[in-house]
């Protein structure tokens, strides 16, 4: 998304707030020379993708309402309740024709799009006579009764729906971590459960020597403390820590000059302490865990420093966090290895879970064995009735043979005559030499031999 970098702070709390991707990003950049390449006026900054599934629809709408300049004046005055509440919708009646046009014809591509998306889905199940409008309703992030249309009620929806995604996700990534260490232990329990005494014993001595390892790595420094931005700063940035200054630290490291720190730029400060505690090349340490662990930092940074909670960091948020006493005296900061993730209590119920889904499954898989079993059966009864009746047929054919229907011969003739038929020239002849039959009573005296007759 093109950034507006020349309007004041409220100006991109609207696009900013709705695009802020949350997964990490784990660069090492210089940023030396990002300071001497600086930043190129109407440069397009692209931005990593949220995670939502109508992400470029999101895109397009803001790049579209970013070329009104009614709307952006409208946007400098704006706060985030303002936006979050709807207020600012209202000011799209008030755009361009040609901006209302245009937003128009993406909500027609949006819902085209989905459409065909529903009905790619239900065709798989091969059902028919889709009701599109119906289904449209799981979409909350457009009015989907009127699809022709761009109105305040789509702004708004869309608004409200990224605001909504967007903030559940960290909650939710949170909860896939979580299983993830849970279904590792059960699985762990389960491979132990089937080794002898000896073995098991040696597999419970290497976790546990693991474990160790990992554990045993530098300290790690309390996220957004001076002590780990001081380490940045001369690490990655190679500047004298004695020289360092949180107002040029700051414009350092917004890589998009755009006037915020966003998540992805803060959570690229963390690459150097995650770096102290994983590294892919040993077997002890889990890149999940790592990402799980720079997620933690960015979100307690946040938490610290992000006074409006607009998920945006801003110079003046900034400059005052370094004042306060954590900045300066910060606590220790516990890494995972350090924390209990789930108690017993909790993987129990899991495990409990996990029963329950194999129980169905195998459920399931007897149900398709029977339901094989059965089409098997159907099947060779199909094929002995078919055994069957070709028996019949020959039958039949030998039956019709017996009855006084010999087969032909070579050359197509009968080979034994019926009754009462005689070949062509075995019939009687004229008593003249023709061929026609003798009257009734008429008894055919023997030729006479003329060469036996005397004068």
């Amino acid at each position: 998304m093109k950034r507006l970098s020349v309007l004041p702070q409220q100006c991109l709390l609207l696009m900013t707030c709705l695009l802020m991707a949350l997964e990490a990003v784990p660069i090492d950049i210089d940023k030396t020379k990002v300071k001497a390449e600086g930043h190129v006026e109407g440069e397009k900054v692209e931005n990593p993708d949220t995670g939502l599934y109508y992400d470029e629809y999101l895109r397009q709408v803001i790049d579209v309402l970013e070329t009104d300049k009614h709307f952006r004046e409208k946007l400098q005055t704006a706060d985030i309740e303002e936006i979050k509440s709807g207020k600012l919708s209202r000011e799209l009646d008030l755009v361009s024709h040609h901006v209302r046009t245009r937003l128009d014809e993406l909500k027609r591509q949006e819902v085209a799009r989905l459409r065909m998306l529903i009905k790619a889905k239900m065709d798989s199940v091969q059902d028919t006579g889709i009701d599109h409008q119906a289904l449209l309703k799981q979409f909350e992030h457009l009015n989907h009764q009127n699809p022709d249309t761009f109105e305040p009620k789509d702004l708004d929806m869309l608004i409200k729906a990224a605001t909504s995604d967007l903030e559940n996700y960290d909650k939710t990534r949170h909860e896939e971590f979580k299983k993830y260490e849970m279904m590792k232990e059960h699985e762990r329990r389960e491979y132990l459960k089937t080794l002898d005494e000896e073995k098991r014993k040696r597999e419970e001595s290497k976790f546990e020597e693991m474990k160790k390892k990992h554990g045993d790595h530098p300290k790690v420094h309390h996220p957004g403390s001076k002590d780990q931005l001081k380490e940045v700063w001369e690490e990655a940035d190679g500047l004298d820590p004695n020289e360092f200054d949180p107002k040029t630290f700051f414009k350092l490291h917004d890589v998009n000059n755009d006037g915020f720190l966003d998540e992805q730029e803060l959570e690229a400060l963390f690459t150097k302490e995650l770096e102290k505690v994983y590294d892919p090349k040993n077997e002890e340490d889990d890149m999940v865990e790592m990402e799980e662990e720079r997620l933690r930092m960015r979100e307690h940074v946040m938490n610290e420093v992000d006074i409006n909670k607009d998920r945006l960091v801003t110079l003046e948020e900034f400059l005052r966090a370094t004042e306060k006493k954590e900045f300066l005296e910060p606590d220790s900061w516990e890494t995972l290895d350090q924390q209990q993730l789930f108690t017993e209590d909790e993987l129990k119920e899991f495990e409990n879970h996990i029963s329950q889904q194999e129980d169905e499954l195998r459920k399931k898989a007897e149900e398709l064995q029977k339901q094989k079993e059965e089409l098997q059966r159907q099947h060779d009864q199909l094929q002995a009735q078919k055994q069957e009746l070709q028996q019949v047929v020959k039958q039949m054919e030998q039956k019709k043979l017996q009855q006084g229907n010999p087969p032909a011969g070579p050359g197509g003739e009968l080979k034994i005559q019926p009754p009462g038929e005689h070949k062509a020239g075995d019939a009687p002849k004229h008593p003249a030499g023709g061929d026609q039959p003798l009257p009734p009573g008429h008894v055919q005296e023997p030729a006479v031999r003329t060469d036996q007759v005397h004068p």
